[in-house]
């Protein structure tokens, strides 16, 4: 597919990197030249200075036969208006990114009225993750398909946990609809088999009903309770809409902002949460304000370094969960075990429903990824995928299906029904089915086939 990136900042540098791997002709049009040198010197694509929303330079970069246009700018309304430009020069799909709330209110209106097939939102993404991880207090990620009624959710194996050396063979019969999907162990990634077990230290991606799930987290820790109290540090975007998460499940809340200007909005926005002014990287501070009171602790400040080092002290400091964002992941692998396990990084967020979108329309037969998500460091992928009549699929049952290795099926919708395979059960037309893989070029449910 040939694919247009408005905009080389984290989203159109992670774009590049994750779009160009797949074989797509990628054109990124940069106002910087030393941004786009970098750029065109270190991924597989090519590109031209210039603004994204002038006309002339949407023609030079071949937009009226670009099957996606993709506006990722720091500004909300040059965003917009380039997608717009771009639909009408003659760009098959245009995506734009909107970052500002009082646009988030009006999605659906600029969506359908201007044209504009996708508007992604990195900060409601991120605040969304993360009201996830709250809500369960012993996982460390949670992805929802089919609408919310599967979840796959990641924990850590602990050294007292009853789960330790157990076949997954025994999970159906003790958790009913559990299924482990991913073992991660150090460096080492795994789709389990039957035989497979688990050691203390892995970090496994679960699928299940949300019942089932409570039942898998009780062997996990000898104690779980709700987290019912949430520390925020830093009062941006992303916290705008996490507290509007919050406040519907009834969390006490605290926010530290070191704006006073931003304080006063917080405030006046959100009356039921407490807003204080200060350094939230000050462990006086953090001390003053009750730190080891709380529950959960997030670090949401622009500031990687920020919000690792606050983060660190949380941990310490005895909160039991504890979420950090962080855009530059590596740095945690340089620095080895810090005990810091939550980790939100909204580029890859919205990077993985851009590709997501893109996956689905590159598919001439319609059986579209309706769900995306990366895992484990993103070396796997969880795709939800729509079954058409005429697929290869249909009809047989998965033990004679030649699958490709490091596959898992997980679930199936059909109609209302959840469906958690074996191998004597077969795909049908229209079935909804989640899966697993380490293969991260699939966009049809024909491609779990070996070619």
């Amino acid at each position: 597919m040939k694919i247009v990136i408005a905009g080389g900042g984290k989203v159109g540098e992670v774009l590049c990197t994750e779009l160009a791997n797949q074989h797509n002709d990628i054109v990124l049009i940069e106002k910087n030249p030393d941004v786009l040198d970098y750029m065109i010197d270190n991924y597989d694509i090519t590109g031209l200075v210039g603004n994204g929303a002038a006309y002339d330079i949407q023609v030079e970069a071949g937009v009226e036969d670009a099957d996606v246009f993709i506006a990722t700018s720091q500004s909300d309304e040059i965003n917009i208006i380039s997608a717009i430009m771009a639909r009408k020069i003659g760009a098959k799909h245009t995506v734009a990114r909107i970052r500002n709330p009082e646009y988030a209110t009006q999605v659906d209106f600029v969506r359908d009225s201007l044209g504009i097939d996708m508007l992604i939102n990195p900060d409601f993404s991120a605040a969304r993750d993360i009201a996830a991880i709250i809500k369960y207090p012993s996982s460390l990620s949670v992805e929802t398909f089919m609408g919310g009624r599967i979840n796959l959710v990641e924990f850590e194996i602990s050294p007292q946990s009853s789960l330790v050396g157990m076949p997954l063979s025994d999970y159906k019969a003790k958790f009913g609809s559990v299924r482990v999907c991913i073992i991660h162990r150090g460096d080492q990634i795994m789709i389990p088999r039957a035989d497979s077990k688990l050691q203390v230290g892995d970090r496994v991606h679960v699928a299940g009903l949300m019942k089932d799930l409570g039942k898998f987290r009780q062997c996990l820790l000898d104690k779980e309770r709700q987290n019912r109290s949430v520390m925020i540090v830093g009062g941006g975007r992303i916290t705008h809409y996490l507290l509007k998460f919050l406040s519907k499940d009834r969390i006490d809340t605290k926010v530290i902002e070191v704006n006073q200007e931003r304080c006063e909005v917080l405030s006046a926005e959100w009356p039921s949460a407490t807003i204080v002014q200060g350094d939230g990287t000050d462990p006086s501070l953090l001390d003053d304000e009750g730190i080891r009171d709380y529950d959960a602790f997030v670090s949401l400040t622009g500031i990687d370094e920020e919000n690792l080092i606050t983060s660190v002290y949380a941990k310490h400091a005895g909160v039991k969960k504890v979420i950090t964002k962080m855009n530059r992941t590596k740095i945690l692998k340089i620095l080895g075990d810090i005990s810091i396990k939550s980790i939100i990084t909204p580029k890859q967020l919205i990077a993985n429903d851009i590709v997501r979108f893109i996956r689905s329309r590159a598919n001439a037969q319609g059986s579209n990824v309706e769900a995306l998500y990366r895992l484990a460091d993103n070396q796997v992928e969880a795709l939800q995928f729509r079954v058409t009549r005429d697929s290869r699929v249909c009809g047989i049952p998965l033990q004679s299906l030649k699958l490709r290795k490091d596959l898992l099926i997980v679930n199936i919708m059909r109609d209302e029904e959840l469906i958690f395979p074996n191998g004597s059960t077969m795909l049908q037309p229209h079935d909804r089915v989640i899966l697993v893989t380490t293969d991260n070029q699939l966009t049809d449910i024909n491609d779990i086939l070996e070619a």
